[in-house]
């Protein structure tokens, strides 16, 4: 009397999975609902209401915002001197930090992915995702000390006579910290594009006669050029919305964008007026994008 129904959901199962075997369409939509969503409403659902509030306004005295559509806040971002500044050095500080994580990342993962043996690259992986497993405020207060007058990377200059330097609560303290704490997520793709690279074309290229700084700059570079991208779109928007950083490691000495926009967000309690200064890195990296696809970047993805 119990078989039939303790086979019942196995039944079910069976009928449910012959189902989605016969229309795998709504397998893969039923797939990406989840993640979909969770898209459209975190994310998505946030850049629109981020959108509105800059052209909403704020009452003077009661400091409550009010739903009437303005363009005050988005002129005070446009005719401001003091922000475009502030935008001019947040994007150098950009780019500074990817170039930099670039012409780092890239020995590395081409060691990791084309010279290393199995273990030795076990190795690296674990040496490469080890700060990750971190906090985040760990590493910036670390930076903070290591940076400082009397921290670990004068105490190494000194010792072969090129220090100290007081690079403490500077924008080149700044600079080291946004590079170390960003390369990772440089590393893993560089090295992804890297791993995908058959051999046989390198090969190729030393039977034609291809030196090796040939076969690096007219056969890996082109086709390892996805995965530097997808490497400085991290970089570079994770550096342009930082805050935390500019305030533990740079002292708060040098506005940034991030510290900009916390600033009138908690502390002058401005909203629109900050997320009228939000949407100014939105723009920054749209603009980015829309040069890495123009130069073929995507191409490959």
């Amino acid at each position: 009397m119990s078989t039939p129904t303790a086979s019942a959901p196995f039944g079910a199962r069976r009928r449910l999975s012959a189902f989605f075997y016969r229309h795998r369409w709504l397998k893969l939509l039923a797939l990406l609902i989840p993640p979909l969503s969770w898209i459209v409403v975190v994310y998505l659902a946030a850049l629109v209401v981020l959108l509105a509030t800059a052209f909403w306004q704020q009452d003077e005295l009661s400091g409550q915002i009010i739903h009437t559509f303005t363009w005050d806040n988005v002129r005070t971002v446009k005719d401001d001197p003091t922000l475009h500044a502030v935008t001019r050095q947040t994007v150098q500080m950009a780019v500074l930090v990817t170039i930099t994580d670039i012409l780092l990342a890239f020995p590395l993962a081409y060691y990791m992915a084309r010279v290393a043996s199995r273990g030795v690259r076990a190795l690296l992986f674990v040496g490469v995702l080890m700060p990750l497993w971190s906090s985040y405020l760990i590493k910036a207060y670390t930076w903070r000390l290591m940076t400082g007058d009397a921290g670990t990377i004068n105490w190494a200059l000194a010792k072969i006579g090129l220090g100290p330097l007081h690079i403490a609560f500077t924008t080149t303290a700044m600079w080291l910290a946004f590079t170390y704490i960003w390369l990772p997520y440089m590393v893993l793709p560089i090295y992804a594009a890297l791993e995908r690279i058959p051999g046989s074309l390198i090969e190729a290229s030393s039977d034609l006669g291809g030196r090796s700084w040939r076969t690096l700059r007219s056969v890996i570079m082109p086709l390892a050029l996805p995965g530097i991208a997808a490497g400085s779109i991290f970089t570079f928007s994770l550096t342009l919305g930082d805050y935390i950083m500019v305030d533990l490691v740079g002292g708060n000495k040098t506005d940034f964008l991030g510290s900009v926009i916390f600033r009138y967000q908690g502390i002058a309690n401005d909203l629109p007026l900050a997320a009228a200064i939000a949407l100014v890195p939105v723009i920054v990296i749209t603009i980015y994008l829309l040069l890495v696809r123009q130069l073929g970047a995507f191409e490959a993805l």
